[in-house]
C-alpha cells in the first residue's frame, strides 16, 4: 500500500482514523460553521472506535458495524466534566430508536467526510470501503411536536413566576434554551423591536424580530434593570444553566395538561409552525431561527407551509352535496 511504502522509506507513517478527522476538524473550524459539532462527534463516537486504525486498513463490515453500533447505544446526558458518562433509558420507544439512527447517519457523515478528504488529498489509496456503506433509510423525517394557542396560553399560565418568563421568550422568539439564557438586558432593542442573539449554535448572531406583542412582554421584563443583567434568572437571582429547564417543563406541562408532554425546544418548534401556519415565509422563519438557508425550515415546517397546490385544490375541486342517510336506498345482495 502506498502508506506503507512511503513509512518504509521513512517518508511518512501510515494515515490512521484519528489523523484525517483532524485535520477535517481543523478544515471544518477554519471554513465551516459545523467545526464544534464535528469534534464533539468525532470525540464522542467516532475516535474511540476506529482512532487507531489505518485508513488503508479499514474494512466496509468495520464500518457497518461501527455504525450499527452508533445507532443502538443510548442517547447521552450532558454530564459534568470528569464524572462518568450518563445515559437515557429509552430503549422501548420507537421515537428514540428513529432519533438515533439519525444521530448515527449524522455522524457517519463526519467519518466519511474526513475520510474522502484524505482520499481526494491522495493520502489514502481507494474510497472503496466506506462508499459501500449506506446510511439508514427513512429516520430523517421527524414528528415536529408544537402547542396551539390554547396550549400555549395554559403552559405559560402553568409555569413558575420565574420560569414562566423565559418560556414565553421562548415563545416570542423561537430562540433556544442556551440561547435565552445567554441573554443581556441590553440585547433587547426597544426602538427597533428585537433581541439580539450574540451566542448562537451557528456562532453568529442574530437579531429576532418581535411581534408587537413580544416587544411589550420584553419591555415589561427589562423595565428600570442594568443592561448587563442576565434577561432571565430565576426568583433567587441564580442564572438559568444547562438543564435547569427539565423539572419546572415537565410541572408545567402537568398542571397545563400538555398531552403528550412537551419539552422545552418544543417551545421553539412552536414558534416556528404557528409562524409558518400563519404564512410567514420560510426564508424570513429561517432567519429569525438562525438558520443560513431554508433547508431545515423546509425539511420540518415545509408541509404546514399554505401552498399553490393546496389552494387550488380546495378552491377548485369538484365538491359533492352531502348524501342524507334517509335517502339511501341500501342495494340487494344477489347471490
Amino acid at each position: 500500500m502506498v502508506a506503507r511504502a512511503h513509512s518504509a522509506a521513512g517518508k511518512t507513517k501510515p494515515l490512521t482514523v484519528a489523523d484525517a478527522i483532524e485535520s477535517y476538524i481543523e478544515f471544518l473550524e477554519t471554513n465551516r460553521k459545523s467545526g464544534r459539532e464535528g469534534r464533539y462527534a468525532a470525540d464522542a463516537f467516532i475516535l474511540p472506535t476506529l482512532g487507531k486504525v489505518e485508513i488503508d486498513a479499514l474494512t466496509t463490515d468495520q464500518i457497518r458495524t461501527w455504525h450499527a453500533k452508533v445507532a443502538k447505544a443510548p442517547a447521552r446526558i450532558r454530564t459534568k466534566p470528569g464524572r462518568k458518562q450518563q445515559f437515557k433509558d429509552n430503549s422501548s420507544d420507537p421515537e428514540q430508536a428513529r432519533r438515533r439512527k439519525s444521530s448515527a447517519n449524522r455522524i457517519l457523515t463526519v467519518l466519511k467526510g474526513a475520510l474522502n478528504r484524505a482520499w481526494r488529498d491522495g493520502k489514502v489509496t481507494s474510497d472503496s470501503a466506506w462508499r459501500r456503506v449506506e446510511p439508514f433509510e427513512s429516520v430523517e423525517s421527524a414528528r415536529i411536536r408544537y402547542l396551539s394557542i390554547a396550549e400555549a396560553t395554559r403552559l405559560i399560565n402553568a409555569s413558575a413566576p420565574d420560569f414562566r418568563r423565559i418560556v414565553q421568550g421562548a415563545l416570542e422568539t423561537g430562540a433556544r434554551y442556551g440561547e435565552l439564557c445567554a441573554l443581556t438586558v441590553s440585547d433587547f432593542n426597544s426602538d427597533s423591536g428585537t433581541v439580539t442573539i450574540r451566542q448562537s449554535k451557528a456562532g453568529k448572531p442574530r437579531h429576532v424580530i418581535l411581534t408587537d406583542d413580544g416587544a411589550v412582554f420584553f419591555a415589561s421584563i427589562t423595565a428600570g434593570r442594568a443592561g448587563s443583567e442576565f434577561l432571565f434568572v430565576k426568583e433567587n437571582g441564580d442564572s438559568w444553566l444547562p438543564s435547569h429547564q427539565a423539572a419546572p417543563m415537565a410541572e408545567a406541562n402537568a398542571r397545563a395538561a400538555i398531552d403528550p408532554p412537551l419539552n422545552f425546544h418544543g417551545l421553539r418548534h412552536t414558534w416556528a409552525s404557528l409562524a409558518v401556519m400563519n404564512g410567514v415565509p420560510l426564508l424570513v422563519v429561517a432567519k429569525n431561527l438562525g438558520h443560513t438557508d431554508t433547508r431545515m425550515v423546509e425539511k420540518h415546517y415545509g408541509h404546514l407551509a399554505p401552498s399553490f397546490v393546496a389552494d387550488a385544490i380546495r378552491a377548485g375541486a369538484p365538491r359533492f352535496p352531502a348524501i342524507q342517510s334517509d335517502n339511501v336506498t341500501p342495494l340487494k345482495n344477489r347471490n
